[in-house]
């Protein structure tokens, strides 16, 4: 008999080093899977958009590997000329806006505001006395081009990650039925279940990359161009920040475009202030009144208030990744409790053994 249990006490703590074995080697996997996450997660949702248009090029190619290479070699094309024609651009206007703001703020004259404008004298003197405009502005200028010129050091991370992002994307098309069946065999759910939660997974990604990526660059476009067609400074620069903050939930390209109108009519150009006005609030923000539901309808099925929180801290927590990383946790997360509650609330029937 005590032969009996101290086998089982072997078993018992062999599974126990097995387990822990497992967790140490999961977490050193985490770690070395860790630097390849921007690459990784771009590669998986580019997989994710172009599956539709890759199936019928493989349909019609019928060969795996030739039609992965075409996917893929038309979006590195697709992609990668407009990310590099808008981080030139960024490179190079993001100094001469911050040396325009500066400038425009050592320039300023409160002292004839206050006269042209009485009823907001305190409130100039109190901005001139607390919140000092001219050196706030100044650090804001020299933290612009420390950022610009970061991204110039970074480029030859940045060309790596986008190779590699492409070439996983080629696997990723490739192998996708494997990859699934994998999944589905690790997955600790049914079937149908593990089916339901990537679907979902892959909602939300269609749902923030094609509805909120794509609406908020062609409101930064425009509100862009509209900067350009009134003369204002480094209207590509400000088109990408009008874009980068449409992104976000509850902000939008208005906090460009509304400051802006306010120095254009403060200078006195009413008619260029108003034109900014209209063309903001009516076509800028009327672009995404438009063009969201319609992208994205009911696919992200999520409150305002958890997008913004899956937006901004899947930004704060995993970097330029994030904005579809952490949206998809939470969705993923929610179809999790979904199938817990079915569960709960429909717990399998037990057998009762008839009676003897």
């Amino acid at each position: 008999m005590l032969g009996l249990k101290q086998l089982s006490d072997m078993k018992q703590l062999r599974l126990l080093g097995v387990l822990a074995a497992t967790a140490i080697g999961l977490y050193v996997c985490y770690l070395l899977a860790l630097p390849f996450l921007p690459a990784l997660t771009w590669a998986l949702v580019l997989a994710i958009v172009l599956l539709p248009a890759h199936l019928k090029v493989e349909a019609k190619t019928r060969n795996r590997n030739l039609a992965a290479l075409i996917s893929v070699s038309v979006a590195a094309v697709a992609v990668g000329l407009p990310l590099i024609f808008v981080a030139q651009q960024l490179v190079r206007e993001a100094a001469n806006g911050a040396t325009y703001l500066e400038e425009i703020i050592r320039g300023w004259n409160p002292d004839g505001f206050v006269s042209d404008y009485p009823r907001l004298a305190g409130v100039a003197v109190w901005i001139k006395d607390r919140l000092d405009p001219a050196g706030s502005v100044a650090a804001f200028a020299q933290w612009l081009t420390g950022q610009s010129t970061s991204l110039l050091r970074g480029s030859i991370n940045q060309v790596v990650m986008f190779v590699l992002t492409f070439y996983l994307l080629f696997y990723f098309l490739r192998d996708r039925e494997r990859a699934l069946r994998w999944v589905e065999s690790l997955s600790p759910l049914r079937r149908l279940e593990t089916a339901y939660v990537l679907s979902r997974f892959a909602e939300t990604v269609h749902a923030t990359l094609i509805g909120t990526v794509f609406v908020a660059a062609v409101q930064g476009a425009l509100g862009g161009l509209m900067f350009w067609w009134l003369g204002l400074a480094t209207p590509v620069f400000w088109g990408l920040v009008m874009g980068l903050l449409a992104i976000v939930p509850v902000l939008g390209a208005f906090v460009i475009w509304v400051p802006a109108a306010v120095y254009l009519s403060l200078e006195g150009a009413w008619a260029r202030a108003a034109m900014l006005t209209i063309w903001g609030g009516v076509i800028v923000a009327g672009i995404d009144n438009l063009l969201y539901p319609m992208l994205v309808g009911s696919r992200l099925r999520l409150h305002t208030v958890v997008a913004f929180i899956g937006a901004v801290g899947g930004i704060v927590l995993f970097g330029a990744s994030g904005l579809v990383l952490g949206p998809a946790a939470i969705a993923v997360t929610i179809s999790l409790i979904d199938i817990l509650k079915k569960r709960l609330n429909n717990p399998p029937k037990t057998e009762v053994a008839p009676n003897s």
